[in-house]
């Protein structure tokens, strides 16, 4: 099975069965959110971008191609956690979730573009 069928939400989205496997992706736990609700199938904050990438973002859309590149960056040295990322995609539906509110600008979209590149290129 290719890693092609990612999908984002945000972790404050309604938990549906066709999510597959949910992984948070956020260096920080998101506010208001209990475990319980999250039903995540892992918590992996060392995906997430740098605390100082992070707060040098502070998602204002002008900075997202900046971030974009630095992230990547950040990803590539990473590989662990990225392989952890494609084997769950690989046995079906992975649901990389994210607390940010803006759905088209946040490290999730990278993330899954990063790995179906990756996917591409093999």
């Amino acid at each position: 099975m290719t890693i092609s069928d990612i999908r984002l939400k945000r972790i404050y989205d309604p938990v549906e069965d066709r999510d597959g496997t949910r992984i948070l992706i956020d260096r920080l736990w998101p506010r208001g959110m209990s475990k319980e609700r999250a039903a995540l199938d892992a918590w992996m904050p060392e995906i997430g971008p740098s605390h100082e990438l992070r707060k040098w973002y502070a998602h204002e859309p002008e900075r997202w191609e900046t971030f974009r590149q630095r992230y990547r960056e950040e990803l590539a040295g990473r590989e662990e956690w990225l392989e952890q990322l494609r084997e769950s995609a690989r046995k079906g539906p992975l649901t990389l979730l994210f607390s940010a509110t803006d759905r088209d600008r946040n490290q999730a979209v990278v993330v899954r573009q990063f790995l179906q590149e990756d996917d591409d290129s093999s």
